[in-house]
């Protein structure tokens, strides 16, 4: 009988140790993952800058607008500093660190020759001479060589990203069998000790301890296994909105370089002598209309980039109470019902306040928009657990369908008229950006939850 206990106690020691030698690997490989996707991501945007630097510099040498010199002066400064990083970023791959030092090479010779053709240009008296065409050819190439170097070095990440998400998957699934594995251990010897110790009172009560002991051991690491789980959904949040910022900054250098062109090529128009009063206002209808597309390319890019944080101390409470006033005359015109429950340990957070607000205020003026007038309830919940801050908003208004809840967070997605889709985006992008998790469950017509995860301080 002792041989048998001391035999499932060393099993389920094992289990447990290989649970915290698996978990540890997944958090590894997770930070791996984030580390190439990084990597990726300065790779696409130090491309897009490129591209924007050679189009000022192009609007430059044809409209001597010095709008477009500053443009490219200003685009430089922000390529030194990607290359920078991707060095730094690389420097645990001797194959892509040499490729890194190449495109260094490569990059400063292209900027180099624009800074020449630059100097030329106003040397010249501000007039594109013979010399600076034919200097034209070698430039193309140059910038053809810098977009094939970053293409391959991409294609090389994606390749490792492929390869660390492969080991992150088979990481999840270790931890799931020796889970179950210990479960049915435990199982079993509840059984064995409820079976054997039945005989005898005092032994039954010893049995029935043990059992307890192992029970909570076996709570705790299905708790272990929630988390991680958890941190799992995150990296899947994380993975889709770094997939949407990527397909985002693609769609606007599609859309910028020949939006480039029309206002440039109006602008020559206007200033063509003779034109009538009908063609100017229609050449000042298209750039109106190409000044609003740019920004609404802005507005996208800004809601799916990571975002720079200003941390500091922050009580959730407090904060909720906040953002509650902000939205407090949408309250009180539709008369919504508030019912506020806090933990009577208020979370404590480092967060960026006025982004974290902007987060929640989304959230909010979507659930009082939901509501009908005069029964609407909104109820805000904040309470402590595990060392994180789980923040619940709920309302009982139309609710959503499972394909509104798939897209919600998409960019441009909305079911409400007038609204830009962006906002709640946005919200995803600020919850990212703090190391968090923001998670909606919604059945039409009995409302919805949105669940917003942060880390405690």
């Amino acid at each position: 009988m002792k041989t048998g206990y001391l035999a499932a106690f060393l099993l389920l020691l094992i289990s447990y140790f290989l649970i915290f030698i698996t978990l540890q690997q997944f958090l590894e490989q997770t930070k791996w993952v984030e580390h190439t996707g990084l990597v990726i991501n300065n790779l696409e945007t130090l491309s897009s800058y490129t591209n924007e630097a050679e189009s000022a510099s192009r609007g430059y040498l044809l409209w001597d607008d010095t709008d477009h010199r500053q443009t490219f002066y200003g685009t430089t400064e922000k390529i030194d500093r990607l290359l920078k990083n991707i060095d730094s970023l690389t420097a645990d791959n001797s194959s892509q660190q040499k490729r890194t030092d190449t495109l260094k090479l490569i990059v400063q010779e292209k900027l180099g020759r624009i800074y020449t053709s630059i100097l030329l240009f106003e040397q010249a008296g501000h007039v594109v001479t013979d010399a600076m065409k034919a200097r034209g050819p070698a430039g193309k190439m140059l910038m053809i060589s810098v977009k094939d170097l970053i293409n391959r070095m991409e294609d090389a990440e994606r390749a490792l990203l492929e390869s660390r998400k492969e080991k992150l998957r088979g990481g999840s699934v270790s931890i799931k069998i020796i889970t179950i594995t210990s479960l049915v251990i435990a199982l079993l010897l509840s059984a064995y000790s409820f079976i054997t110790y039945s005989k005898e009172s005092n032994a039954k009560l010893k049995a029935d301890d043990q059992a307890n002991v192992y029970r909570n051991q076996l709570e705790n690491k299905i708790n272990e296994l929630q988390i991680a789980n958890a941190e799992l959904l995150e990296f899947r949040s994380l993975e889709k909105f770094t997939a949407t910022g990527r397909i985002a900054r693609t769609i606007a250098h599609e859309i910028r370089n020949p939006l480039t062109n029309i206002v440039l090529a109006t602008d020559q128009i206007k200033s063509t002598p003779g034109g009538d009063e009908e063609t100017m206002m229609l050449l000042d209808m298209i750039n109106r209309n190409a000044t609003r597309i740019n920004h609404m390319i802005s507005e996208l890019l800004n809601s799916t980039k990571f975002a720079q944080l200003q941390y500091s101390k922050i009580n959730i409470s407090v904060l909720l109470d906040e953002t509650l006033e902000l939205a407090r005359d949408r309250i009180d015109l539709k008369q919504i019902r508030l019912e506020k429950h806090y933990s009577k340990t208020s979370c404590q957070v480092f967060a960026d306040e006025e982004k974290l607000k902007i987060a929640f205020l989304n959230v909010i003026v979507n659930a009082i928009e939901a509501m009908d007038a005069e029964k609407g309830v909104l109820e805000i919940q904040a309470t402590e657990m595990n060392d994180r801050c789980i923040i619940d908003i709920k309302d009982n208004g139309v609710g959503m369908n499972e394909e509104a809840l798939q897209k919600l967070f998409d960019p441009y997605f909305t079911n409400k008229t007038g609204g830009n889709g962006l906002g709640l985006t946005n919200t995803q992008n600020i919850i990212l950006n703090h190391k968090g998790n923001i998670q909606v469950k919604s059945r039409q017509g009995e409302g919805s939850v949105f669940t917003i995860t942060l880390n405690v301080v």
